[in-house]
């Protein structure tokens, strides 16, 4: 960027080099070039970057892996600068600072969120401090790796939120005194592009922006070489590259595709291969001689930066060192190629299956489902009896089966709906909760369920894990619910997140949920077009007890955008009533119902049942049909309702309850 004099901090855009001088472009826009004395080394490159931060503390006993490495600024900061020394005598000439993942987003999960600037500088100046007592010319990196939780719409973090995060982060490292940001392992190249953009605005220090990718040479969103080349290079930062995930033989390959595409230099820090547990600790098999001579050949394919990731040791830069100091830069081969845009593989047409029986009913009549939670044991002989007695007479259309309500352990809910499908032939709704699950699970979950034949599945966040039988479980956090809803409608054409084909198509109806009674509809309206943009069929409510909720929706919306299946929950007693109002989120019991109840004495169940009927009678033309649940698990009620409903408003149609 301009002349040596202006470095790295002149706003004014450099034009297209002539390729003579692409290593003296590189020089200025790779390091921290805020003294002469360092341009002669950088005209000559490779930079030997450091290895392993995380897997070198771990395998000095310093934390588990489930504990905040970057805390360790805080707590052993001798810990982390005798790593940070030990890589400077095997030859690094760029260190690291302990910083990978001290954004807000990341610290939360260790309630240590309000020390992010603390962190951040104390990993700096411990990089700094080891510098200093050896004296050798070595730059410091704040390391900024992605915040741990995806961004919308598939995840909970807004752009806004990222950015502020990222900002925050590279602002704190970049006051620290770091010559340069390694933003890395980033493997979702629009969060990449958030991080580019906010470092920016905090700071003018020249950027290294790195990818992860799959042993399929992708990102892990599906992104090819030329993508990663095409995105990076439009971010105009210092140097685009590679890092962690899979070992030396992968990331050479990619690097020699994005060698012959790239006009910017190249990075490439690799594992160590892939990890194994031995002797309850993590091993990295890759030795070093293995790793060096990997190193040698992505210099001589064109690599600027050299250096590693998980599971690289001090041993390892050391080895590479050697291999790659008699290497020169390859000899410039006319102008490289602008990088194609990379044809994704193509989604597919849904396959060509009927609808499901839910489908149909919801799609020219009222239908009808029943809720059965699976057993706490795994004995479903008394479940199944219970609901044998809704499928005789062509009651029920549907059986919804909870994933684990209230956070307790009970039958898979994927079991149980296979047992109901197989066993009775009632078709099932399988609910399917994001926060039991991270996303490879929810994938696998997926597959499964559609082998067994279940294929209408509720998607919905779940119950908080410590409410339940567990208060020590932890949460998921990997997708959103509309972002699992954007993962069954990739399935359902052919293809997952990534891309990547699948090798059938699936057909899931896929429901949603909606809170008709929330606090603030504006934001359940803003939620529910994400869903249904997202691609889902059909709407499941919480139960309601006010006819007047059904029909302000359907006002604000002018119609319902998709089906609606409406929660019906009869009222068992005065204290059922309460409680549901007052400690379940979601739910509202209208004065006028609490005021029936409390009238009514030991007679409230019965009243509870004419409330039900009241509001079916009311609203059942405004929906698409009905969830009953049963109270306390009892059907009896639940059987006086749907006899009422099918005699008195909406009679069985043929074929009714056939799964």
């Amino acid at each position: 960027r301009g002349d040596v004099g202006a470095g790295l901090n002149s706003p004014v855009r450099a034009p297209i080099l002539p390729h003579h001088a692409r290593w003296r472009e590189a020089a200025l826009r790779v390091g921290a070039l805020l003294a002469q004395s360092y341009l002669d080394r950088l005209l000559a490159p490779p930079v030997l970057c450091d290895g392993a931060m995380g897997t070198e503390l771990y395998a000095r006993g310093a934390v588990s892996f489930d504990r905040c490495l970057d805390e360790l600024n805080l707590l052993r900061p001798e810990l982390v600068q005798e790593v940070h020394l030990d890589y400077i005598r095997a030859g690094a000439e760029v260190l690291e600072a302990n910083t990978f993942g001290a954004n807000r987003v990341r610290l939360a999960a260790h309630r240590l969120e309000d020390a992010v600037d603390e962190i951040n500088r104390r990993g700096v100046a411990i990089a700094r401090e080891a510098v200093r007592l050896t004296g050798q010319q070595v730059w410091v990196a704040g390391a900024v790796g992605p915040l741990g939780r995806p961004m919308a719409p598939l995840g909970p973090v807004s752009r806004r939120q990222a950015r502020d995060a990222f900002r925050e982060q590279t602002a704190s490292l970049a006051d620290a005194g770091a010559d340069l940001i390694m933003l890395e392992t980033f493997g979702d190249l629009e969060e990449l592009a958030q991080a580019v953009e906010s470092a920016r605005e905090s700071c003018s220090l020249p950027l290294v922006a790195q990818v992860t990718i799959t042993e399929e040479g992708r990102t892990p969103r599906g992104d090819t070489p030329a993508d990663i080349v095409r995105t990076l290079e439009a971010l105009d930062v210092a140097v685009i590259g590679l890092n962690c995930s899979v070992g030396p033989q992968t990331i050479l390959q990619v690097v020699r595709e994005m060698a012959s595409l790239s006009r910017t230099p190249l990075s490439a820090l690799p594992n160590a291969g892939f990890p194994s547990y031995v002797g309850g600790r993590f091993a990295y098999l890759s030795s070093p001689d293995y790793m060096a001579e990997y190193a040698r050949s992505m210099v001589e394919a064109g690599v600027v930066m050299v250096g590693g990731c998980c599971g690289t040791t001090p041993l390892h830069v050391e080895r590479m060192r050697d291999a790659i100091r008699q290497v020169s830069p390859p000899k410039v081969r006319g102008r490289p190629r602008r990088p194609a845009v990379a044809a994704r593989p193509a989604a597919r047409e849904p396959a060509a299956v009927p609808p499901t029986a839910l489908q149909q009913k919801l799609g020219r009549g009222f239908a009808v489902t029943v809720e059965v939670a699976p057993p706490r044991g795994f004995d479903t002989s008394q479940t199944l009896a219970s609901l044998a007695q809704l499928r005789s007479g062509g009651l029920v259309d549907a059986v919804n089966v909870p994933d684990s309500p209230m956070a307790r352990g009970r039958l898979s809910a994927l079991v149980m709906a296979t047992l109901v499908q197989s066993r009775l032939g009632i078709e099932t709704v399988l609910h399917l909760a994001t926060r039991h699950r991270n996303l490879v699970a929810l994938h696998s979950e997926l597959l499964g369920a559609y082998a067994l034949g279940v294929r209408n599945v509720f998607v919905v966040m779940g119950d908080m894990p410590g409410i339940g039988d567990y208060p020590d479980a932890t949460a998921v956090s990997d997708i959103t619910t509309s972002g699992l809803i954007r993962l069954m409608d990739s399935f359902n054409h052919g293809v997952d997140l990534a891309g990547r084909p699948l090798e059938q198509s699936t057909a899931f109806h896929i429901g949603c949920a909606l809170n008709m009674a929330a606090v603030d509809q504006d934001r359940e309206l803003r939620v529910l077009e994400r869903k249904v943009k997202a691609g889902a069929h059909f709407l499941l409510t919480q139960p309601v007890y006010n006819p007047e909720l059904v029909e302000s929706w359907r006002r604000r919306l002018g119609e319902f955008p998709i089906p609606v299946l409406m929660g019906v929950l009869p009222l068992r007693s005065l204290r059922h009533a309460e409680f549901l109002h007052n400690e379940v989120p979601g739910i509202v019991v209208p004065d006028e119902a609490m005021a029936r109840l409390r009238e009514a004495g030991d007679r409230a169940s019965e009243v509870g049942i004419a409330i039900t009927k009241e509001l079916l009678q009311a609203v059942h033309s405004q929906v698409a049909g009905v969830y009953l649940i049963p109270p306390a698990g009892r059907y009896d009620p639940l059987v006086e309702v749907l006899e009422w409903l099918r005699s008195e408003v909406v009679p069985p149609s043929l074929g009714a309850g056939q799964g």
